[in-house]
Order: C-alpha cells, then structure tokens, then sequence
C-alpha cells in the first residue's frame, strides 16, 4: 500500500527538524508512464507553455526508454484487450515509453528554420526521428495510430484543429489498448469562447485537465492571464482584432508587421481588448440573417459604408457610442477601425462561421463592392470553406 503524506504534514515536520516556515508544494513529477488509458487536456492561452509540456513528456519517455526491459509489464498493457502484453517476450505491444508527436497540418508554417522532425515549443525543439506526423484530421489519425501499434503515447498537438471525431476515437483507444494521449491546446479561442465543438468533446471525454496561465504580455502588467489576445501592427500601432475576425488564421504565431496578418499574445481580462461584439449581434448578425431570407440589400448598405464612408457605417456609430461617448473610454478599442479590409471580414463571418449567406450572395457582394478576393480566399480556405471567388 502507498501512503501519501499531505503538504501541511511536510510543512510541519520540516519546521520541527528546526527549519523555517516555509510553504511546501506539490512535487513537480516527471511523467507516469504506468498508469494507463487516459486523455490528457492540456489548455492554456497562447505561450502559456502547452507545447512545451509535451516536450518534456517527451524528454521524460527517453530516460523511462532506458530502464531495463524487466519493467515493461509496467508500462504496457492496461486495456481491456488482454494480448497487448506477451509475458513470454516481456514486451507489450504498446509501451507507454514509446511516444509520437502529431502536428497538425495548419500548425506545419508555425516555426521556420527548424528540423522536418522537431517537436518545436517556444524555447526550443526535440527531434522525434520517424515518431513525428503531419496529420489533418482524425481518420488520418486513425490510420496512424494503426500503423505503429508499439507507440503507447501519443501527442497530438493543436488537438481543438482537429474535426469531432477525434474526442471518441482517442477514447476508444484509450479505454480498449490502454493507451494515454497528451493534447496540448487552444480551450478559448480569441474571443474568449469555447475554441469549437471538438475543444467542447475533448473537455467532456478527458480524463486528466492540466490549465496553463502565463503572465499578461501587456507591458504595463504582471497579472496571470488566460486570454489568448489578436493584434494588428498598423503604422507601429497595436490595433486589436475585431470580435468578428475570421476564427482561424492560418500560421498566425509569429511576430507580423503587416496589417493583414494578426499577431497574438496573452492578456488579462483587463487588458485583453475584444472591440465589436455588441455590433457583431446587435447589427452583423441581424443584416447576415436577413440576407439568409432573401434580403441581401442591407448588408450589402452596410459593408458598402464601411469600406467606402466608414464614418456612416453602423459600425462606427457603435464604437462611437461605446469607446468616446460611453463611460469607459478607450483608444485602444477604437484603434481596431484602422485594421484594413473590415467588409472581407465581416463576409467571412457570416459565410464561413454563421452560414448566413450563400456562396451566390458572398460573390455577388465581393462583386459588387470590388474586395479582396485574394485575402478573402485564404480566409475561406482557413476556416475549411474553400470558395473560388
């Protein structure tokens, strides 16, 4: 039988051997390779540290790797499947120590410079060798898992890109093989919301959570932050992303001074500057569900003023109201209208994330108001609704 001492029993014995007060914290463990079929959820803002996480997993497997092979019977096995370890060879099938890094396919421009087969965090990289795969969804996924029975971890990072499936499929094999999965990712999305409904499922089907907080990035602050802030550089300015930005933009961890391309940090609630969400559901979404019936005519009235006379626009009668003349001023907020190109994202919003406007209705609009076909299309494509424009 394992006892556990708790921490205030550590405390005391520590000050009784005539020591200091002192606090004492939980031991910070290497990683167990024994326990079997589990799910663990790794979240956390951006630069929070989940990717690194996952290389010290790494890190941990290669010192478990050189332990003698007598020790195997420990960390194979535990799935309802009873022939994953074979008593005769000492071997299971699927060894826990054996560990294999899966990157995303919108993850593979996030790094440059760097090894084809580098599990890359911020601080650095490992090299994985043949244990590494490009992967874009959970069939594909699937087939992988299936290709390398003796890998008994699995990293899948960025898991929130991934389609619905992947919740059950990591179950399934967790429960059936014993198998453990790591998934560093994205819970809250740069809105502040539920990343999508795969970060959803992963939450309900996981057996282990671990959050991550960073410091708030703003200059000003050293709060702990959870937020996950999008940022434009226009003219050297920091320009926050509107709430209805596009969702997902691909290759988007990189310092940018262009103002088509976001830069990302984490903020504080404080500082963690979201301009355009009462506009987004007081006028975006109601025009967007017009046009779903038929009435294109004030949308289009709308994103005609705003790339054309922003100052008539609703929208800038909204930020207005809310950033001058409310009781919160804040430049900050209103910096957001000097972003370029607003009309090719709110269409992004409504066709791609709402479903609100046909394909027929978002190039009609595209025609009619001469935007940006090219930055639109990647936007699309980004977010997996593809339109030749």
């Amino acid at each position: 039988m394992i006892y556990s001492i708790p921490m205030d029993t550590h405390t005391g014995l520590y000050k009784s051997l005539g020591f200091p007060s002192v606090t004492i914290h939980e031991t910070n463990a290497h990683f167990d390779f024994v326990e079997p079929a589990r799910t663990i959820l790794v979240i956390g803002p951006m630069g929070s540290g989940k990717t690194e996480y996952a290389a010290r997993v790494w890190r941990d497997a290669s010192v478990a790797r050189r332990k003698g092979a007598s020790i195997a019977y420990l960390t194979s096995g535990g799935g309802t499947q009873k022939e994953l370890f074979e008593p005769e060879s000492g071997i299971g099938t699927a060894d826990r120590r054996n560990t294999f890094f899966v990157r995303n396919y919108l993850d593979t421009s996030r790094f440059v410079g760097v090894p084809e087969d580098a599990l890359v965090y911020r601080g650095g990289y490992e090299r994985c060798g043949s244990n590494i795969a490009t992967v874009g969804d959970s069939f594909k996924l699937e087939e992988t898992i299936k290709n390398n029975p003796h890998v008994g971890t699995w990293i899948i990072d960025e898991a929130a890109f991934y389609d619905e499936r992947l919740a059950y499929l990591v179950k399934r094999e967790s429960e059936q093989r014993g198998l453990v999965f790591v998934m560093p990712t994205l819970l809250l999305n740069f809105r502040g919301e539920v990343f999508n409904e795969t970060a959803r499922l992963l939450m309900e089907t996981s057996t282990d959570i671990y959050p991550l907080s960073a410091y708030c990035e703003h200059e000003e602050c050293l709060e702990s932050a959870n937020n996950t802030y999008r940022y434009y550089v226009v003219d050297g300015t920091e320009c926050p992303a509107l709430f209805f930005d596009p969702l997902i933009i691909v290759g988007g961890d990189r310092d940018k001074s262009s103002p088509l391309e976001p830069n990302y940090c984490t903020r504080c609630d404080v500082h963690h500057y979201l301009p355009g969400k009462q506009y987004t559901f007081f006028t975006l979404k109601p025009l967007g569900e017009r046009a779903s019936v038929g009435d294109l005519a004030p949308l289009e009235a709308e994103l005609r003023a705003i790339k054309f006379d922003p100052e008539s626009s609703e929208l800038f009668r909204s930020f207005r109201a809310q950033y001058v003349d409310g009781t919160r001023p804040s430049i900050a907020h209103m910096n957001a209208l000097r972003v370029p190109l607003i009309a090719e994202r709110a269409i992004a919003y409504l066709f791609a994330e709402r479903n609100l406007l046909s394909a027929e209705q978002t190039r009609v609009l595209v025609d009619r108001l001469d935007l940006d076909r090219e930055y639109l299309s990647r936007r699309l494509s980004d977010n997996k609704r593809p339109l030749p424009l």
